[in-house]
This record gives C-alpha cells, structure tokens and sequence, in this order.
C-alpha cells in the first residue's frame, strides 16, 4: 500500500499547509463518519429549506462526529429540531423517522457499537403533514379583552407555532408598557385537533401592580462617577416605569464611549413602598484611544488623518481629542496640499442630563483651485436633546482667516452665532435602510475688518425606503439648499463661507469645489445660494457586495435666490462592502455636462454611505 501524499507539516508547533478536514479531524475524539440520506417528503421550497437548515447532520456533512453515541445523540437532536421547524410551518400531524446504520432510531442500546467498516449510513424521512390553521383562541387573566388579531393570531389563518410564542410575549412586553413591571405569562397553550387540522390557542397572563421606579443603584464604575451614570441615563426614582424608557436609556450610555458594557437590571418583587428597585450595571471600557484613517479620490488625491483621544477626562465622560490631517497628497505639489489640526472638547451632560458642551479649537491651511486661505477658529456651543429624534443647539464662532482668491488677498474676522436643528430618524447611522434625517441652521455673522452683516441659512433631508423582508434593495435621497444674505459684495464674505459644490461629499464626477460661478478668467468665484440632489439604489448582491448607481445633480449661483443657469449632473455607480464598522465604499463617477478643461472622471473611496 502506497503511503497518502503529506498535506501538513509543524515546526515549533506550528501547522503549516492543513486542510480544515484535518483540522477538524484532528480535534474530534473518536471521530465516526457518516452519510445522509434525507428526504424532506415536500415540493414546497421554503418548508424544504427549512427542514434542510435545520438539520445539524445536513450543515455538517461531510464533518466526523464524536463516537457512535455522539451519531445517535447528533441524530436525536435533529429529529426533534425538524419536528419544532415543522411547528413553525404549522404542521403539527408531521412524523420525522431516524434510522442509523440501518437501526430506527428508538430502538437502538443506550451505548451503540455500528461497527461499520465505512461511514455510518443515516436516514431521515420526513412526512410534514398538512398545514393547519388556527380555530378558537382565547385572551383570559389581565390578557382579556385584546383583540387576538393584533397579536397575528387570526382564526382561520396559518397556525404557525412562532406566532403563538410571539403573541404571548407581546403580551406580556404591553402589560409592562402600561407600567406593570412584573407582568408575567400564566397559561399559553396551544391544542392541536387533527380531524378538523386546526389549533385553539389559550394565552393568560398576569399584569401586576403598576409601580413606578424605585431606587436606582449603580454597580461596575472604577473612574465614571456613579452619580454622573444616574443622572445621565435619566431614570429616576419616582417615575412610571416604562421598557422602552430603560433600553433608551441603556442605549444613551452607551453611546458615551466609556462602557464596553451596559446592562439594567431590576429586581424580581417590589420594595415595601411597592416601587420597583434597579440598577445600573456597567463595564468601563479603555478611555485613552488612537487611530489613523484615509480616504482617496483622483481629484482630491488621497488624504489621511491621525486623532488621540480621552473619553473619561475628569470622570464625568468629558471627551478630548486632537487631531490633525494632511490632503490632496498626490494631487498637489508638496507646498499646495492641505492641512489640518484641531483640539476638540465635549461634556455630556453640562447643564442637565440632555444637554451636551462642546468646545473646539481648529487651524487649516486649504488651498483648492477656488482660492488659497489659512484659517484659525474657536467655537463653543451647547446641544441639547429635545426628544430621540429632535436635537437643537447654538454657540458662539470666531473666525479668523487670510485668504487670496479671484478678488486678491484679503483678511475676515468674523464673528458668528450658529444655530441649527436635526430631526433624526434613521435605523442606523452608518448604513440607514429606513426613515430620514432633516437638518436646518441658520449663522448669523459680522464681519469685522469691513463692518458687514451677512446670514448664511442652509438646510437638508435625507430619506430611505427598503423593500423586502431582507432589506436588500435600499432607494436613497437627499435634497440640499443655501443661501446667504447681506454683504455688499460677494468679496465681503469670506471664500470658506460661499458655496461651492463637486467632490464625493456633493456632485461626484466633478472635482472638489469645481462647480462655482466663474469670472472673465474663468476664475471661480464662489455663490450666494446652491441647491444639490442625490439619488442612490443600494442593491445587495449578498449579504456582504452591494452595487450602488447613483445620480449627482447641483447649481451654484451668485445670486441670494438660485437662478439654475448651469446645472452640472454627474452619475455612476459604486460598490459596498459590509463591515461591523460600516461599509466600505468606492464609487466612481463622471460628469454629464463637463467643464472645459475640467474633470473627466473621479473615483472616491470611504468608510461609511455617502450619505
């Protein structure tokens, strides 16, 4: 006999070149092979899949198994695992027979020896049965008197056994909505009459007392102060007590940054003041944190930024961070590119829980085609939390800049108070598949060197419509618009503060900044007003790929009103690649009206949706 060819080999305990058949091989004791032989007994596509994804024997063909007992006992399992998919189907008259190396399954010894020379032959035959449907259905205890249909149990309807489990618990989560916190579920049953193929279900269930929240505690804090995790999660003793309230409140801790973990719990009976007690458990996580980042389009060459930051800085989660960054390397000689550095400070919870402090201090030397300017800024402001959607804040801005543009070299320093408002309702902020957000502010400045008043009043939205149960096919919008009054001239305002459009954040396909009112010399200007359009179909090709065409439409006016003059289109399309952090992103893009001279194409890449 001819010795197997070596497929692995190990140095210093390290396996180099092993197959995952080995591997697994090698870690299962005993290991007994087998073959499946399975016969879902259905045309039906979904009921077949479903019996197919249940069974472990199926997942794991072609894997040993531990010994011939761990056969039996793998087979066992699924035989009760494809009887329960059944359920879910409702089919409750389905029969599911095992046999293993030719013995059904019931009437094999407790330790079974097969003995095969080979691999253990199994068989699993499956008669689903009929379908049956729901006949009477019940409501008692504190249940009684809700409409069963809002619970999807509907006489005459499917009887998957899913919706009788879900009906109970949604239940129980309505009762603890209506302030009992110790609802519970007496009775839910589910009788199935195989003559007439229909199931009656019964649900009971206890409500409780109404009690409101007791004494809150906090546990796990090493450097967080305690009192501060309290307040700002915003339960407080004495309130009704309310699920949704709690998660809201667990998701706005977490959102700090300074816990790897939080967790509510409550107690299991009432105090003797009949309120209910909890607390808060948490997991501080590491607050000192670095990192690096870079984005890359061939109109703006490649860009990278660097940040340090400290989440915990005084113990009530006060953040800082600085961070700097360097652009257009690439795409601009060495001396041209441009610079960024900032010192940002925030405190969550400045001046009542739903208030947030936020400080910065920034520098930048930009210098696009549009002019070449250095810039210092301090700003300051508070937010605050107006609901979960709706957040408002102001503050105050300095700004002092020394640009040279189409009208020469001139200095700003402008005084500012910018106002704004969001209403934010998307699933999810990095990759949203439902709901909008809308965005409007207003900043009014004065302009010191040359006593100018001007306002500049932007506002946008931002909208998402899945379709299917996966949530694969994704139609994504947003509508943009400024505009800025006052200023004698357009040269009374600063270049950073008019509008320009082009780049991967507007009209992709143009070159950053390169949609702009021009003078004699071609020069770009910059506007008073602009409106911007985007539409994107976010298609998922699997569960990881996605494709993404889109359409980029904007103008760019001197006018205070938009005057649509010169409209620039750009499209094209952009792949997705999921990741827990957000999606990666690479679009490229041309414009359809393009400028003489101007960019032919761009191609852009990022973390996250473009918008």
């Amino acid at each position: 006999m001819s010795a197997a060819p070596a497929s692995a080999f190990e140095i210093f305990g390290m396996k180099f070149f092993e197959n995952d058949d080995e591997e697994a091989a090698a870690a299962v004791i005993d290991p007994v092979n087998y073959t499946l032989t399975l016969d879902p007994g259905t045309d039906d596509a979904d009921l077949k899949e479903a019996i197919e994804n249940t069974a472990r024997l199926k997942q794991d063909e072609g894997k040993p198994v531990s010994g011939d007992l761990g056969l039996v006992i793998k087979a066992r399992d699924d035989r009760d695992r494809i009887l329960a998919a059944l359920y879910e189907k409702a089919r409750y008259g389905g029969v599911v027979t095992v046999t293993v190396g030719g013995q059904d399954l019931d009437s094999l010894p407790p330790n079974p020896e097969f003995n095969q020379r080979g691999a253990v032959p199994v068989t699993i035959s499956v008669e689903p049965g009929p379908a049956f449907t729901f006949g009477e259905i019940a409501f008692s205890g504190d249940a009684e008197g809700r409409n069963p249909a809002d619970y999807g149990l509907v006489p005459g309807a499917r009887a998957d056994s899913t919706l009788i489990l879900k009906a109970g618990e949604k239940v129980v989560v309505d009762l603890k909505a209506e302030g009992r916190p110790l609802a519970r579920l007496t009775e839910r049953n589910a009788t199935a009459d195989h003559k007439t193929q229909t199931v009656d279900v019964v649900i009971a269930a206890e409500g409780g007392p109404v009690a409101p929240v007791g004494e809150v505690g906090v546990s796990g804090t090493k450097t967080v102060d305690p009192a501060f995790v309290q307040r700002y999660s915003r339960i407080n003793a004495g309130q009704p007590y309310s699920p949704e309230a709690l998660t809201k409140a667990a998701e706005r801790l977490r959102t700090l940054g300074v816990f790897s973990s939080v967790t509510i719990r409550e107690a299991d009976k009432l105090a003797p003041d009949g309120s209910l007690p909890m607390t808060i458990e948490v997991s501080e996580g590491k607050h000192r944190y670095f990192g690096v980042g870079a984005q890359y389009s061939n109109t703006d060459g490649l860009g990278l930024q660097g940040y340090w930051g400290h989440r915990n800085l005084f113990g009530q989660a006060e953040s800082l961070r600085l961070e700097g960054s360097v652009s257009r390397i690439g795409e601009s000689d060495i001396g041209n590119l441009d610079y960024s550095a900032g010192i940002l400070f925030s405190k969550p919870g400045a001046f009542g829980p739903a208030s947030t402090f936020n400080a910065s201090l920034k520098a930048s030397i930009v210098d696009p085609d549009a002019y070449k300017a250095f810039t210092t800024t301090a700003a300051a402001g508070v937010s605050i939390e107006l609901s979960d959607t709706d957040t408002v804040s102001a503050g105050g801005e300095v700004m002092w800049s020394d640009v040279e543009d189409a009208f020469g070299k001139n200095k700003y320093l402008t005084l500012a108070i910018p106002i704004e408002y969001v209403r934010d309702t998307r699933d999810d902020k990095l990759n949203p598949t439902e709901g909008y957000r809308a965005m409007i502010n207003a900043k009014p400045s004065y302009e010191i060197e040359r006593g100018t008043f001007f306002s500049s009043f932007e506002g946008a939205i931002t909208g998402y419509q899945a379709f299917g149960e996966e949530k694969r096919f994704v139609l994504a919008g947003k509508l943009a618009a400024g505009t800025i009054i006052g200023g004698d001239d357009l040269s009374d305002i600063p270049a950073t503060r008019r509008f320009f459009l082009g780049g991967g954040g507007t009209v992709r396909g143009y070159g950053y900044q390169e949609i702009s009112p021009r003078d004699g010399r071609n020069k770009l200007l910059g506007g008073r007003s602009y409106v911007a359009a985007t539409a994107e179909a976010r298609i998922g090709v699997t569960e990881t790929i996605g494709v993404v065409p889109f359409i980029d439409v904007g103008t760019v006016s001197t006018d205070e009103v938009p005057d649509f003059k010169d409209i620039r289109a750009g499209a094209g399309i952009g792949l997705r690649y999921a990741t827990p952090f957000g999606p990666l992103r690479l679009d490229v893009a041309v414009p359809l009206k393009k400028y003489p001279g101007g960019t032919s194409f761009g191609v852009y890449a990022g973390i996250g949706q473009s918008f």
